[in-house]
């Protein structure tokens, strides 16, 4: 009876900033936003730099913003639910098949609750944008607006200055996810009814499926993620696999990595879909989580960021895309010609940041993050949950300044500098082009791609 009561108690319990697990700001590319911007603004160790419109040139106003943005949180994908599912199925039938753990009676109400828990998730969901991952968008859009009215506000939604351009991915939760920026902007603006004007472009938005050397040399290579393997193979993993299993009063052996994973998934899902502290985050504690969040980190590394020199290079379209709409918008204008485009939305997955983010040379430590050294990589720059939680978001605003246009980098809402030039806020647009040149005018797509065979590459 108490453990019956006890699970219609946590059933019903939400979940505020405060109930949230010790924890939640380490769940990888699954955490949510305002966790990884609480944690971010935790580890300032230094006053963060001045906001946008604070700059040395008074003379200084926005003309142009590209946002490239992550959809917001999500349901689990179709092969994530059926790992789920054995999960789930491993623990109902446990029941008197194990050890009973340490004895604890907290822990064995908790056991119970586990072999009770309701497996609500379906198969259709398949990763589609949860109405939370709606609520994301549209508060990001508010923000962004609030700080950029000029290139976000009334007349860029009703086309003044050749109004809003949004591209998107075809994936459905990111073609909501771009629904629902506009949807935020729309009610900022008090601009009523909302008009949809997304366009699907896969080629910028999913280029890692178009480049034929990036799917045969990382893809579909096993070798490509060999420190991945290696990792979940390893001492961390296993000590943490048998810590859960006796929680879960489960025979040695029962529980594997991968359904290990999946509770810890369950975890996040749970909080970022439903605002729940769900009971199987009873399994964790912060120090495990940090296990599971650099087995997270090594495959994105590895999969999608500096790993492999392919990688990157599968997301030139995208850079010379930026760079091309920077162009435009920044070139001189006679007085009678049109105000340029005030902004450009690409909306798309972690897949899609990532490689961008590598190759502005952002997030790259000296020592790349490998099975073995877990313990050395505690202060690593390269940190999922910071970088690509739910709407994750690259802004580059460029500024009419005196001198000439100035561009400003923001990631996640906060200010960055290139690192071609660390000593400026916002540098001179014509400085960060030409620190950028060599991927301007030498990343080439077509020959990154269409290589095949050969073995990937660790430097770019």
């Amino acid at each position: 009876m108490l453990a019956v009561v006890f699970l219609l108690l946590l059933s019903r319990r939400g979940c505020s900033p405060a109930d949230a697990p010790d924890f939640a700001a380490h769940f990888g590319s699954k955490t949510r936003y305002e966790d990884s911007a609480a944690h971010r603004r935790m580890l300032l160790l230094s006053p963060p730099p001045p906001p946008p419109e604070l700059l040395d040139d008074r003379s200084c106003s926005p003309m142009h913003l590209t946002a490239v943005v992550r959809h917001g949180s999500r349901y689990p994908t179709a092969k994530n639910i059926r790992t789920i599912r054995k999960l789930s199925d491993l623990m109902a039938s446990s029941r008197g098949a194990g050890p009973e753990g340490d004895g604890d009676l907290d822990a064995a109400r908790w056991r119970d609750v586990l072999r009770r828990w309701d497996m609500w998730y379906t198969d259709d969901m398949d990763g589609q944008l949860a109405a939370k991952g709606r609520e994301d968008l549209r508060n990001l859009a508010s923000r962004l607006a609030e700080a950029f009215p000029t290139l976000l506000g009334e007349e860029s939604l009703r086309g003044g200055g050749g109004g809003l351009r949004v591209l998107t991915s075809s994936k459905r939760r990111c073609v909501a996810s771009a629904e629902a920026f506009q949807e935020g902007l729309h009610r900022r603006a008090n601009v009523t009814p909302v008009s949809y004007r997304q366009r699907v472009d896969d080629g910028l938005l999913r280029f890692f499926d178009h480049c034929r050397g990036y799917v045969e040399r990382v893809e579909k290579n096993s070798t490509a993620l060999r420190e991945v393997h290696k990792f979940k193979d390893g001492p961390e993993m296993a000590a943490l696999t048998r810590k859960a299993a006796s929680k879960l009063g489960l025979p040695d052996g029962v529980l594997t990595p991968d359904l290990l994973e999946a509770a810890f998934y369950l975890c996040s899902y749970e909080l970022a879909v439903k605002s729940l502290h769900s009971p199987w985050c009873f399994l964790f504690d912060r120090d495990d989580a940090k296990v599971l969040e650099y087995k997270c980190d090594l495959k994105l590394f590895w999969k999608r960021a500096h790993g492999h020199a392919i990688n990157l290079l599968a997301s030139c379209p995208l850079f010379h895309h930026i760079f091309r709409t920077l162009d435009k918008a920044g070139r001189p204008r006679r007085s009678t010609e049109p105000a340029p485009e005030p902004a450009s939305i690409l909306v798309g997955h972690a897949e899609t940041l990532l490689p961008l983010l590598g190759l502005l040379g952002l997030y790259k430590d000296e020592t790349p993050p490998t099975a073995d050294n877990f313990r050395l990589q505690q202060g690593r720059q390269f940190r999922s949950s910071l970088l690509v939680p739910y709407a994750a978001n690259v802004v580059l605003v460029l500024l009419d300044c005196a001198r000439g246009p100035r561009l400003r980098l923001l990631v996640n809402e906060t200010p960055v500098r290139f690192p071609g030039l660390p000593d400026e806020d916002a540098p001179l647009y014509r400085d960060v082009r030409a620190a950028y040149r060599h991927l301007l005018d030498g990343c080439d797509f077509r020959e990154a791609c269409e290589g095949g065979g050969r073995p990937p590459n660790t430097e770019l």
